[in-house]
């Protein structure tokens, strides 16, 4: 299963832009990277969802781990289907970063900090395919400043999705794309 993002024309009556989504991957297990994560699934998608490793934690995917299981419990329910919660695989930034070069879209929606945020996208732009499409879920940090530096490659691929909360019942996706994103994107 996969969606299929389709964009019907451009400015100036050009061919359709159709972008394949088959798997994605979502950075940060808080309340909104983890909504974003089963919303996806809800969606059909396989999802590898990634934290930080805590200070002093026995099981490094513990935030991960921890956000699917809240998930499972919270009301209203961001599953349509509990089952859905085995399309999300966890992890973390330290051990499966790699796991994102299988990801079609990736999603970050860690903390609002620019630094980390930054520190992120390079770390990802070295995991990261071909062509794949890179999001900020943040509303409060401008793209020019998300991308400043960056490299040519990931800022033609890159855009903001800001998901309203909860994802599943807020039917609003907030789309922000800079002058060198693609169009595909």
């Amino acid at each position: 299963m996969h969606w299929r993002w389709t964009r019907h024309c451009d400015r100036h009556g050009g061919p359709l832009a159709v972008t394949d989504i088959r798997k994605v991957g979502v950075i940060g297990a808080g309340v909104m990277g983890a909504g974003i994560a089963a919303h996806m699934a809800n969606a059909g998608l396989p999802v590898v969802l990634l934290d930080v490793v805590p200070d002093g934690a026995n099981a490094r995917n513990v935030l991960s781990d921890t956000a699917v299981a809240r998930l499972l419990k919270t009301n209203p329910a961001p599953f349509m289907h509990k089952r859905n919660a085995r399309r999300i695989v966890t992890g973390n930034i330290e051990d499966d970063l790699n796991q994102l070069g299988e990801c079609d879209w990736i999603i970050e929606a860690i903390i609002e900090n620019l630094d980390a945020k930054r520190d992120l996208y390079a770390r990802i732009e070295t995991e990261r395919k071909t062509d794949s499409m890179v999001s900020s879920n943040t509303s409060t940090i401008p793209l020019e400043k998300l991308t400043e530096g960056l490299p040519e490659r990931f800022c033609k691929d890159f855009a903001i999705t800001h998901f309203f909360n909860p994802p599943r019942y807020m039917r609003l996706l907030e789309i922000v794309a800079g002058p060198q994103t693609r169009p595909d994107v």
